[in-house]
């Protein structure tokens, strides 16, 4: 039997219209609500990041003071509301078109995690603020980095685990004491050559840029000091970073561009995130001291990702990492007591 054909000079029939089918995968930037597995969830995402944007021009043309904190809070309320909602709508998106890596994109999770912190450190510094609380300065870099370590392992935990993208087994947390001791000290026996190579680096890039950037966690000259910093720097901040760098970062990449372009990228993003803060009294100032500081996390940055790709375990990269820290953090604590 043949389908009826169409008479001479009667007008072509309609095609139907499109609808999208499950290896079609609708982007971020693709404005449109058809077809979309969560609509609300595109659309809500969308019109909190315009809030978001809205906002920060509040706050930065609007003044300082209590209405500036005020902005800048909503505005990185609103930010984390909109990420989080589009990292949803990506993760749903890319599970219906079948992808490799069906979670939301690395950068949207990153930026979601630098939001939420700036969140979270509005909630525990205004009241201490209020209270006219004071605390000392490693107690106070002790708590930023607890904060910014809660924060990261919440995001992960919302926006990738529990969105079914990665498990924590994928991510390298491997089960056992045992093992993860085991793993932790094959990473730290590498912390002595990357140190060595960094110094080198490091020596390269002072003598260019003629500036020293000051360390994130500056010698205290005390013992206090030391203990608060190690505790934050070589043992808190390692364990959050490798998350959310290695373990989330550079295992979704790696499913999507490859394992070397994942080392990289991941690395790319390590250091700039490093970076970010660096500050002068000038622009060139600030440049330079980027630079520096850009230059000498480049070894530990590759070798952190390679360690963690050759074993497989996020215990080897938080060793390696954890003692990188330490190692640095407890010579500038001696080198400035000797001053």
């Amino acid at each position: 039997m043949t389908e009826p054909s169409t008479p001479k000079g009667s007008p072509s029939p309609t095609p139907p219209p499109t609808i999208p089918t499950p290896d079609r995968q609708l982007g971020l930037t693709t404005f449109t609500i058809e077809g979309r597995r969560a609509p609300a969830l595109f659309v809500v995402g969308w019109l909190a990041i315009i809030a978001a944007a809205a906002l920060a021009s509040l706050a930065l043309f609007g003044g300082g003071g209590t209405a500036g904190t005020i902005f800048w809070l909503l505005t990185f309320t609103a930010a984390s509301v909109g990420l989080i909602l589009l990292g949803g709508s990506q993760s749903l998106e890319r599970r219906a078109a079948g992808a490799a890596y069906a979670g939301p994109a690395p950068m949207l999770v990153l930026l979601a995690a630098v939001a939420m912190t700036q969140v979270a450190g509005f909630a525990v510094g205004l009241p201490l603020q209020a209270v006219g609380a004071s605390v000392s300065r490693p107690v106070g870099d002790l708590i930023a980095v607890a904060i910014q370590a809660l924060v990261f392992v919440a995001v992960v935990r919302l926006m990738v685990v529990g969105a079914g993208a990665l498990t924590w087994r994928e991510m390298g947390v491997v089960p056992g004491r045992r093992g993860a001791l085991r793993s932790a000290l094959g990473g730290a026996v590498y912390a002595g050559p990357v140190i060595f190579v960094t110094t080198l680096l490091a020596l390269a890039a002072v003598t260019v840029a003629g500036v020293v950037p000051e360390s994130p966690l500056p010698p205290t000259g005390t013992a206090a000091g030391l203990a608060a910093h190690l505790v934050a720097g070589a043992l808190i901040a390692p364990m959050a970073e490798e998350l959310l760098f290695r373990g989330f970062a550079l295992t979704a990449w790696q499913r999507t561009v490859g394992t070397r372009a994942a080392i990289l990228r991941s690395s790319i993003v390590f250091v700039l995130a490093h970076v970010l803060l660096v500050g002068g009294d000038r622009f060139e100032d600030a440049l330079k001291l980027a630079f520096v500081a850009g230059m000498v996390r480049i070894p530990i940055a590759l070798t952190l990702g390679w360690i963690f790709v050759r074993t497989g375990s996020l215990w080897a990269s938080i060793g390696l990492h954890a003692t990188f820290n330490g190692i640095l953090i407890t010579l500038a604590e001696l080198g400035a007591n000797a001053v």
